[in-house]
């Protein structure tokens, strides 16, 4: 693979959020959760400074040469959680606390996620709105799916658009069969993706 990463710290934050917003901004489950233009454009950093801070906490984030994309990863271990996942409610609070769209997305998608075994999960993936289209989202991804490979280890994620699941499916993710369906909104697809023997 020719493109070069790094791996981001706690003083890439506001990079990992810029580029994160640009990419997400017209994404149909963003626009779902945040309807009206000016108010997404206000708060849709905050909402997704959640995301990033889980990644930097407790997986990594994967910087993509120029800036240009970023991927956000997080270990998930075999079992289902003791506890409930605060990050839902964190969203709502952090970004926009009258609007129950922020926390819904969170515990819609945490319902379907699979916890029968280990595997890396994708939280998200952005790329520069001027950057689509030149596989740099693939790569970036790709760098991860190899080390996935080497360990026998599967990954997972939810594409949120009909082009990024067709993305995830060169990859090698397939489609678990059920869509996650936002009340009044778009569908999500959990995808799943087995290690790939060398």
């Amino acid at each position: 693979m020719g493109l070069r990463t790094q791996r981001a710290g706690r003083g890439d934050r506001d990079l990992v959020v810029s580029v994160m917003e640009a990419a997400f901004h017209h994404d149909p489950v963003s626009v779902w959760v945040f309807p009206e233009e000016a108010h997404r454009r206000a708060v849709h950093g905050a909402f997704l400074g959640v995301f990033v801070d889980a990644a930097l906490a407790g997986g990594h984030i994967d910087i993509a040469e120029d800036d240009a994309a970023v991927a956000l990863w997080l270990p998930v271990p075999a079992g289902a959680p003791e506890e409930e996942d605060p990050t839902p409610a964190l969203m709502r609070r952090t970004a926009d606390p009258d609007n129950e769209r922020c926390e819904l997305v969170g515990r819609l998608t945490g319902a379907v996620h699979p916890h029968d075994r280990a595997h890396a999960y994708l939280l998200m993936i952005g790329v520069s709105p001027e950057r689509q289209g030149e596989g740099i989202g693939a790569e970036l991804i790709g760098a991860e799916l190899e080390r996935c490979d080497r360990e026998g280890l599967p990954s997972y994620l939810e594409a949120s658009s009909a082009r990024s699941r067709k993305l995830y499916e060169r990859l090698g993710f397939r489609f678990l069969g059920r869509t996650v369906d936002l009340p009044d909104g778009p569908s999500m697809w959990p995808m799943w993706r087995e290690p790939h023997a060398g």
